[in-house]
């Protein structure tokens, strides 16, 4: 990553619908486990950010790692840690949380 590449990018529910329908996207929920519980966006992967830790932060090959959480404050520290732990990929952060993504009338799994 050159000084020109942005470390944290900031996306859309829209954008980040769009990574997810053409495969590209690893979800990342930073919300804690009784959050996520309640509902959710469907394959993706719970890192309470109580208990981050950046090397529970693989993304597969190919895959762009993008952070979420209630409103979007939550996955902004989570992006800071990473940053702190030299992160060598892109993050990117869901903006509005998972509840813009509701207003957007995107799925989310329940239960």
């Amino acid at each position: 990553m050159n000084e020109d590449t942005p470390k944290v990018i900031m996306l859309s529910p829209n954008e980040v619908q769009e990574r997810i329908a053409c495969g590209t996207a690893y979800m990342v929920d930073v919300r804690e486990p009784h959050e996520n519980a309640q509902l959710r966006i469907a394959g993706s992967h719970l890192v309470p950010l109580s208990n981050f830790d950046s090397a529970h932060i693989i993304p597969d090959e190919g895959k762009e790692l993008i952070l979420y959480c209630r409103v979007g404050q939550r996955c902004g520290k989570a992006a800071e840690y990473l940053l702190a732990a030299r992160y060598t990929g892109i993050i990117q952060r869901m903006t509005g949380g998972i509840l813009e993504w509701m207003a957007a009338d995107f799925p989310v799994e329940t239960g």
